[in-house]
């Protein structure tokens, strides 16, 4: 059974929470003792007794305020599919939040409350959507209950949004009218909207095609740890573990070990324990190689035909995560997946208005939230992709050398 990750985002109130937790009590994904805590807890009752947003506002500073701050994940499943959710703070001091919790999902739920249509935070949240590369959009257009179930109003909010989506260059959009907090047109099709002929928004999300997102083509691999029993058994035994990045590896296949730029060919193939002939992208293994060569945790095997960038002087985008500033030079840890490099902030180039995708002359230093392009030199070279050929090479993190927080997303050009 196949995993599908997405986020939810919108405007503060738009029903982000209260969709998560209906989609959580409408699947049976609630336990008895949770149901309870939760009607002695609800404010907000609906016609079931509970307050379903409480299902993933955790933190007391949530309930109390009724807002989301902290990135929440939930898990549920179905007979179809199992599903990751990360639900996202609508309010803009916590853009960190939202692209942290997008940066690993393969689907994006905008929410739009149908009274308030199109506003500056749907804009926001499509743009953060079109930076991250967001493969699968979902327009949820909540709160259909409040405007009297009215196509003419979903058929507008539809009209405008495409607009915006136009502009950013977003694909694969799917539109559902919905009320949370009903329930309409979330497990079940409504009866109060029989003009929308479309399926329900959990049957569209266990059926949603996301196989296709994943790369065959570019064979990416790095090694995570090296295995050397040294026992009587394995003696001569040495194999490098990992998970397939992305592309396809089988015994035969002729690659290059980067940085250090050393081709040699794969000698066996091993997942689970077993010798196969071939593993593919996600799937953990161990690669043998027919060369003694030295390779160490970090290293990338790629093929000689299709390799990446190899720079220690590159661009990024980067998202700040610190109450720290960033300033030109500036000295981090970039950690590249396994990979961990000493780097410094060459230039910040400017600035990028997450209200327009603008660029802003960075004239000062960078502060909590905001999207920056920088320029950044690495210690040794790095061996990736641009994000947007790669996104699960092409991203990085930047990291204190004294506090080891995190500091910085990074999305590399």
């Amino acid at each position: 059974m196949d995993i599908l990750r997405f986020i939810t985002a919108g405007s503060v109130d738009d029903g982000k929470s209260t969709l998560i937790g209906r989609l959580l009590y409408d699947s049976k994904s609630i336990l008895v003792d949770q149901l309870e805590a939760l009607e002695k807890q609800s404010k907000n009752k609906n016609a079931d007794g509970i307050d379903l947003a409480i299902l993933t506002d955790g933190l007391r500073a949530e309930r109390e305020q009724g807002i989301t701050i902290d990135v929440a994940y939930r898990y549920f499943s179905t007979p179809k599919r199992k599903f990751i959710i990360a639900d996202a703070p609508g309010h803009v001091q916590y853009t960190r939040n939202m692209i942290t919790g997008a940066s690993n999902s393969q689907l994006i739920i905008i929410l739009i409350d149908a009274r308030q249509g199109v506003i500056e935070q749907t804009r926001r949240h499509s743009i953060i959507a079109s930076l991250l590369k967001m493969k699968h959009v979902v327009v949820a257009v909540n709160k259909m209950d409040l405007v009297d179930y009215s196509e003419e109003v979903y058929n507008k909010i539809k009209e405008d949004y495409r607009k915006v989506a136009e502009n950013l260059g977003l694909k694969n959009i799917a539109f559902f009218p919905i009320s949370a907090f009903n329930g309409d047109n979330i497990v079940e099709k409504s009866e109060k909207m029989p003009w929308f002929e479309g399926e329900p928004l959990l049957s569209f999300l266990e059926n949603v095609e996301v196989r296709n997102d994943v790369d065959y083509e570019n064979a990416r691999f790095q090694v995570q740890y090296v295995i050397r029993p040294q026992t009587e058994e394995l003696h001569d035994y040495r194999g490098y573990a990992g998970q397939i990045i992305s592309g396809t590896y089988k015994k035969g296949d002729k690659i290059t070990i980067l940085p250090e730029n050393i081709e040699t060919t794969i000698s066996k193939v091993e997942t689970g324990g077993y010798e196969v002939e071939e593993v593919f992208a996600l799937q953990p293994a161990v690669l043998h190689i027919a060369d003694d060569i030295d390779v160490s945790r970090g290293d990338f095997f790629v093929k000689t035909e299709n390799q990446p960038k190899v720079e220690n002087e590159f661009e990024a985008l980067v998202c700040w995560l610190d109450k720290r500033e960033l300033n030109e030079g500036n000295k981090y840890f970039i950690q590249h997946k396994s990979r961990l490099l000493k780097t410094i902030v060459k230039e910040i180039e400017y600035k990028i208005d997450v209200n327009t995708l603008q660029q802003i002359p960075a004239t000062d230093s960078v502060k909590l939230n905001e999207i920056v392009k920088v320029k950044l030199k690495t210690a040794s070279p790095l061996a990736f992709d641009s994000f947007e050929k790669n996104s699960a090479t092409g991203s990085a993190i930047l990291v204190d050398e004294t506090s080891n927080s995190t500091v910085g997303a990074v999305m590399l050009l």
